[in-house]
């Protein structure tokens, strides 16, 4: 058996999570989803980001409907974000614009609100242990569109890039690469400035993730929260 691709975050205790939508009804069905797993809890849930999270300071991730009380909280999410919370998008509005919106934003994933329990589940996990998960409506949406201002990453760039999105720590990307943190970390750097000068900045790990899967640059399969042989190791900012 592998090890627990939270436990590390966690240090084996459950992860907390609140949830913040203006639908009773799917408050209580995602509700139902998250505490049927037993590695997860539902603290506190709501309509109010802040009063959800007055309730749960500690929770680990935050569910967040994108559109509450007729109004998109790209905003709300930002400050979220900034303000340094794990926050999965839970949204009905699944086009490629809202959704490279929120990632840059500083949402760390997107979940559809018509994906099953299944993916809702392996988001919110892989949130918490600070892993990418890409459920198949983000994966639809944004792989394969060719886009003329597309940057041309080296070979070593977009390995580093799908490694490093495959176990969120540059250091394992550098032993399995057997180069440096450093050269990693330069990788990593470089990519980003080809996007920023292709005017599609991608500050986010997740926005990044996004713009590669959107490039054919990295396929949704390659990404995932137990597949690699990283998910054994301790995620590391």
């Amino acid at each position: 058996m592998g090890t627990d691709p939270v436990a590390g975050v966690t240090d084996g205790r459950r992860v907390g999570v609140a949830i913040v939508d203006d639908h009773p009804v799917v408050i209580e069905g995602v509700r139902a989803w998250l505490s049927a797993e037993p590695r997860l809890s539902v603290l506190a849930t709501g309509d109010d980001p802040d009063a959800v999270l007055r309730a749960a300071p500690d929770a680990d991730v935050l569910l967040l409907d994108l559109r509450l009380h007729g109004r998109m909280a790209l905003d709300k999410l930002a400050e979220l974000s900034a303000a340094g919370r794990r926050v999965v998008v839970y949204s009905e509005h699944s086009d490629p614009q809202t959704m490279l919106a929120a990632l840059d934003a500083g949402a760390v994933a997107f979940l559809a609100k018509h994906e099953g329990r299944e993916h809702c589940v392996a988001t919110v996990l892989a949130a918490a242990s600070d892993r990418p998960y890409v459920p198949p409506a983000l994966a639809g949406a944004i792989v394969g569109d060719p886009r003329p201002d597309r940057p041309a990453l080296s070979d070593k760039e977009r390995e580093a890039l799908l490694l490093w999105f495959q176990s969120m720590s540059k250091a394992s990307v550098a032993r399995r690469m057997r180069i440096s943190e450093h050269t990693v970390k330069q990788y990593v750097d470089r990519a980003r400035i080809k996007y920023t000068r292709a005017g599609r900045p991608a500050a986010t790990k997740a926005a990044l993730l996004a713009r590669a899967i959107e490039d054919g640059l990295v396929r949704p399969e390659e990404i995932g929260i137990y597949r690699s042989q990283a998910s054994h190791d301790r995620p590391t900012p």
